[in-house]
């Protein structure tokens, strides 16, 4: 208790009572970022206070040693002076306001449940878009009568993931990232400063404490015009977009995308907490000192309880809804990946062509890459959890969705 006592009153020395006061760091990141770029303006949503809270809990909290402050203050730069760049670009391209998006689908649920795996083959349907990696690292597009091409910003990106290898051999084991494959949507909430993309990879409970009570209305919004503007100057495809993080904001969402379809993965918590805790773990070990694993996992299984609690009476809440949700067990999707999303097609109204299940079925046959490094992984008693108080835990959650409680 004197600990959070005095954390608060720091919190109340550094910002005193004005919310919207910007931390030093925040001030020096801004100023720099325009001094780069030579641009002033963020456009909105406005990028404090959220980054100074940011940037004052990842100061104070966040335990970054040497290479964590280095690799965090240069991935805060590039999105300050990237999205300078977006807001002139977004300025200059006429057609960004006509172009439209159509019944886009989010794939949610709780980590580790087979989201990443369902998002990849929805989108190897050409009929669908998912944004690549590499495009929403690199999102502006060469002025008109440029020579750079498209593949430059691929190779930069992947030259960029090629040095976040080697300096963090263990994040891509658990976690692989490349240029050309899909992205999830907190990756584009990070340009807005509010994404739970930050509370994944750092300890910072004073932004996250934050994030709860922030309105995601205007990060959703940016999302938004940031999909126009990748798909403007061609054929408007249907979006295929994912993150577990739309659990916690599904009113945000649904307010900007009203046409919006929902699936999300079902898995029994306690198969998932273990995987979940494992990559928060090395996430937040490639920035800062270790954190207890007992900690981690209790935090890890608290925070998917109260996830599914919240996805749940949204579902209650809103029945006029009910049709824009389709639930996939990760049991069905894993024994025949095509049979799964066939049911999906069937619910979305749409036709799957020979081609496109020809394609999934070839991707399904071939995966393996997220369920292969399993070395250094906690045990659910390294975790501090107890399968029969977590199965009470999860009680509710299970037998609505029809998960069988788990077996140690």
């Amino acid at each position: 208790m004197k600990l959070q006592s005095d954390m608060e009153a720091k919190r109340e020395r550094h910002f005193g009572t004005d919310p919207n006061v910007s931390s030093a760091d925040a001030r020096n990141l801004i100023d720099r970022a325009r001094e780069r770029t030579g641009l002033h303006d963020f456009g909105d949503p406005p990028v404090t206070p959220a980054l100074s809270v940011l940037t004052w809990s990842l100061a104070e909290e966040a335990r970054l040693h040497r290479l964590g402050r280095f690799l965090a203050n240069i991935h805060l730069r590039d999105l300050l002076e990237t999205r300078l760049c977006l807001i002139e670009a977004w300025k200059q391209w006429a057609d960004l306001p006509a172009t439209e998006l159509r019944c886009p689908i989010f794939v949610t649920g709780m980590p580790r449940s087979g989201s990443t795996f369902l998002h990849e083959l929805l989108s190897l349907d050409p009929a669908h878009r998912a944004p690549r990696v590499w495009e929403v690292m690199y999102p502006v597009r060469p002025s008109s009568g440029s020579v750079v091409p498209q593949t430059l910003r691929v190779w930069r990106a992947e030259t960029n993931l090629w040095w976040f290898r080697r300096l963090a051999p263990k994040a891509d084991a658990v976690y692989p990232m490349r240029a050309r494959t899909p992205h999830e949507c907190v990756a584009m909430h990070s340009y807005t400063f509010l994404s739970q993309e930050f509370v994944s990879a750092f300890h910072i409970p004073t932004y996250e404490a934050f994030l709860d009570t922030a309105d995601f209305v205007p990060t959703y919004a940016w999302q938004r015009r940031f999909l126009q503007y990748l798909q403007s100057g061609g054929v408007a495809p249907r979006w295929v977009l994912k993150s577990p993080d739309h659990v916690r904001s599904l009113d945000a969402l649904w307010q900007v995308f009203p046409d919006a379809f929902v699936i999300q993965t079902h898995r029994h918590p306690l198969e998932t907490v273990v995987s979940s805790s494992h990559l928060t773990e090395v996430l937040r070990g490639t920035f800062s000192r270790p954190q207890d694993r007992r900690h981690i996992g209790r935090r890890e299984a608290a925070l998917m309880a109260e996830n599914m609690r919240r996805i749940m009476r949204f579902r209650d809440a809103h029945p006029e809804l009910a049709d824009r949700f389709i639930d996939v067990r990760y049991a069905e999707l894993v024994a025949d990946p095509l049979a799964a999303v066939k049911r999906i097609y069937a619910r979305l109204g749409i036709t799957l062509s020979n081609h496109s299940a020809h394609l999934i079925q070839q991707s399904a046959a071939s995966r393996g890459r997220y369920g292969s490094h399993r070395n250094g992984r906690p045990s659910l008693e390294d975790l501090g959890l107890d399968v029969p108080t977590e199965n009470r835990r999860f009680e509710e959650y299970c037998s609505r969705f029809g998960i069988g409680h788990f077996q140690a």
